[in-house]
């Protein structure tokens, strides 16, 4: 709602005169230098402007017109939703503001707080996906404009329609790019539009793969295998099967578009749980990676001023964009990274990347603070790599307690620096302040490493175990920052509930439709820790009740994401707390369903078990005697990325 209300006006002389114009004297036009004038233009002595959105023959005014429809149709539910209201204040005071002749703006802002108040005081609640966004059938041209527009054909067999292929493109750009950045964005939407099939830096391997990928954030029928909405089980696996097929086509390259394309195939699998693809692609592509000479000891092996300043950019993003992954994926399942050393200087970003637009809605573009973002991004991956080496490799059990504690308490040192010095630009703790959500999921990684942190291995230290040196994760952000003495347990139990912050951060900003799937790892995570690590644990806590609903929304987008969310309601009923948590008036009835153990009638949740047989296979057993934490995420690192076969075995008596 930030648009500025638009003002109705008849349209000048000179407009109406430009809308005549034919298309052979356009296109001559448009060639000229914007000092030219066109000879039309030069006879009258006018001056020579066109509006291309005036020009109802023209597809792009029918789109600015059905963008304004779209706009004024939200502002009317919008408007209406206020008024219906319940709680009747919220009426009075928007019928108090217009009768006072307050700017439309005013009113628009006026609104979206109300709404968003009243979101929040809404009951929390679960719904299975499957219901869309948006209507099932709806032609995509009457979308917002997407920022990428880029042709279907040569790059794609799935579909030749380019407004389809757009849209996922400019979703993909939007929500998933930012967390891991190995392509860089400019010059493969470049290279796309040219349509040139050798290029290095855009193949159809690639683009079918990110297409696949982008199906995650879409909810319109074409993203389906056989257009069936809400099938989650087919969402982008027409784009899967193509570039699956292209892969096959070409045996392991090592180029870079055939790594980047890889790199998508794991986020594709990882989500879907298929066998052990996720970590194979993963392997895969870090083994290109070291063969290309990006990351790994060998060093690199790229002769500067031999190749293109478009493909030296592009090997940049990959390299710490691979780098990013590893940390990212290794740290998380507790296994030691890969990847040591990464060859190449960090990218330098470009102009066109200063902005950052929400899509598909209509908001102005905000800065991106890419700089500031990637800097600290990149600082807490080292950090990553660093704990994975230190904690999770075979010796460390030949460790003695003290040395244990010490490498912990550096590990911590570390963070905590990281976190006092993270610029204000890219801050995630402020409430009042609204980052990119790419921020906040920056802010959910950060509190995830302090949970792992302090309960890696926790068995051998005491409860009451701490560095006097260290910052809860909760404590103001600067040098000034307070330093208290609280115990590991606590100081992971106000991590997860920072998590549940962020996580109202987003919903309050973007919603939670196209959060980025490392919230699933994170909140899952931060239950873990409320509904185990607190010895009066009351299932109607307000950041527990949040994130157990919120984990069940976002979950089940995903397979595997529906995995987790059954066995984690199995643990919550295994609590008896569903003769309390009927008492809520904070949660739904089906909330109250779903968590209640005496509750046996079907529910359509009972499907988001099938799958959970994986784990019985014989190659993830070793899981069952695992510490609880290693045992939780072993599980999800089964039904995810499969098994790793390059980690060792878990310690199955300490895990």
């Amino acid at each position: 709602m930030s648009r500025p209300w638009p003002i109705l006006r008849r349209e000048s002389v000179e407009a109406q005169a430009n809308m005549g114009r034919s298309v052979p004297q356009w296109h001559a036009w448009r060639a000229k230098s914007p000092s030219e004038r066109c000879d039309n233009c030069v006879a009258y002595g006018r001056e020579c402007v066109f509006d291309e959105t005036k020009d109802q023959r023209r597809r792009v005014a029918a789109k600015h017109t059905a963008e304004e429809l779209v706009y004024f149709q939200d502002f009317l539910y919008d408007l209406l939703r206020v008024v219906r209201a319940e709680d009747e204040s919220y009426g009075r005071t928007l019928f108090s503001c217009i009768r006072k002749g307050t700017p439309m703006n005013d009113i628009l802002q006026l609104i979206r707080t109300t709404l968003l108040e009243m979101e929040m005081n809404q009951p929390y609640s679960i719904t299975l996906e499957g219901s869309p966004f948006r209507p099932q059938v709806m032609d995509l041209s009457y979308l917002c404009e997407p920022p990428y527009l880029v042709p279907a054909e040569p790059w794609t067999t799935v579909t030749m329609d380019s407004d389809l292929v757009s849209h996922l493109v400019s979703l993909y750009f939007t929500w998933d790019y930012p967390s891991h950045i190995f392509l860089n964005r400019d010059v493969f939407i470049r290279h796309m539009k040219v349509g040139d099939m050798s290029s290095e830096l855009c193949s159809p391997f690639l683009v079918n793969a990110l297409l696949a990928n982008a199906c995650h954030y879409s909810e319109i029928s074409e993203v389906f295998k056989h257009g069936q909405p809400g099938d989650i089980m087919t969402k982008g696996d027409g784009f899967l099967a193509e570039a699956e097929r292209l892969g096959a086509q070409e045996p392991e390259k090592f180029t870079l578009a055939y790594l980047q394309g890889t790199l998508m195939l794991y986020e594709k699998y990882s989500l879907s749980g298929k066998e052990d693809f996720g970590y194979r692609m993963l392997h895969r592509a870090i083994n290109i990676g070291e063969s290309m000479g990006l990351v790994g000891q060998s060093g690199s092996n790229l002769i500067p001023g031999h190749i293109s300043s478009d493909m030296e950019e592009s090997l940049e993003r990959t390299a710490w964009g691979l780098f990013h992954i590893d940390t990212v994926v290794h740290t998380d399942f507790l296994r030691p990274c890969v990847i040591r050393q990464v060859n190449l200087p960090r990218p330098i970003l470009s102009a066109e990347e200063r902005e950052w637009k929400q899509y598909p809605y209509f908001k102005d573009a905000r800065p991106s603070y890419f700089d500031e973002y990637f800097a600290k991004s990149w600082e807490l991956c080292e950090i990553a790599c660093d704990m994975s080496q230190r904690l999770f490799t075979v010796d460390y059990d030949d460790f003695h307690s003290k040395e244990q504690k010490e490498d912990k308490a550096d590990l911590d040192r570390k963070l905590c620096k990281w976190y006092e010095g993270i610029d204000e630009k890219v801050s995630f703790d402020d409430p009042l302040r609204c980052p990119p959500p790419y921020v906040i999921i920056m802010g959910m990684r950060y509190y995830t490493l302090i949970i792992i942190l302090l309960l890696y291995k926790a068995e051998v230290e005491t409860v009451n175990d701490v560095s006097d040196t260290m910052i809860t994760p909760d404590s103001p952000a600067g040098s000034g920052a307070i330093r208290e003495v609280i115990s590991p347990y606590e100081r992971a139990q106000n991590a997860a509930k920072a998590i549940a912050g962020l996580a109202r951060m987003h919903q309050r900003a973007y919603h939670l439709t196209r959060i980025h799937h490392f919230a699933v790892y994170a909140i899952n995570l931060a239950l873990f820790v409320l509904l185990n690590l607190n010895r009066d644990f009351d299932i109607q806590d307000d950041d527990f009740l949040f994130l157990a609903c919120t984990f069940g929304n976002i979950a089940s987008r995903s397979h595997v994401g529906r995995n987790l969310f059954h066995l984690f309601r199995v643990q919550v009923r295994s609590k008896h707390q569903g003769s309390h948590i009927r008492e809520s008036d904070r949660v739904t009835d089906v909330v109250k369903d779903v968590f209640d153990e005496n509750f046996t009638e079907s529910l359509q949740f009972d499907v988001c078990a099938k799958g959970l047989e994986k784990l019985e296979d014989i190659r993830y057993r070793a899981i069952a005697k695992c510490h609880p934490l290693c045992k939780m995420l072993d599980k999800y690192e089964c039904l995810s990325l499969g098994r790793d076969e390059l980690a060792p075995e878990r310690d199955l008596d300490h895990g």
